[in-house]
């Protein structure tokens, strides 16, 4: 099996238990040199999607999972892996007693634009229910995002 570092709504404990109930968590950390973002607003609900990106000093706050195979391809498929707008990216994850390898899925288009209402409420429920620190789930919850909810 292979580590997953969840963020974005699949930080949510309930929502990854219904796509991939067959992987447990193992942890939660920070996904260091990294930072939240949005982009792919062409292909968002009503807005951006959230991914990251590489910038040094900055941590997104992730869920570790030990991904089961059947599952892994669930994911694959839940998230459009086969349509070309995501990819799996390895990278270090610092956890509370030790630094580990997982992966990732970052979207691959253009930075930018902003997020639906209704999706930043989301990812912010997403973080708290993940175990997020309470400044993170703030800073989500103050990001400016469209009025729009999804199509």
């Amino acid at each position: 099996m292979v580590l997953y570092a969840a963020y974005g709504p699949n930080l949510h404990p309930a929502r990854m238990a219904e796509r991939a109930p067959l992987s447990p968590l193992v942890d939660t950390g920070w996904l260091t040199d990294w930072r939240l973002t949005f982009a792919g607003e062409d292909i968002g609900l009503g807005g951006s999607l959230a991914t990251v990106v590489e910038e040094a000093g900055s941590a997104v706050f992730v869920a570790i999972y030990e991904l089961h195979p059947l599952d892994e391809r669930r994911l694959d498929d839940w998230e459009g892996l086969d349509l070309g707008n995501w990819r799996k990216l390895r990278a270090r994850v610092n956890l509370l007693t030790t630094d580990t390898i997982a992966w990732m899925y970052v979207l691959d288009a253009y930075e930018g634009g902003l997020p639906s209402a209704h999706y930043l409420g989301m990812l912010a429920d997403s973080a708290e229910a993940g175990g997020a620190p309470g400044d993170y789930v703030t800073q989500i919850r103050q990001h400016p995002c469209t009025g729009i909810g999804p199509r």
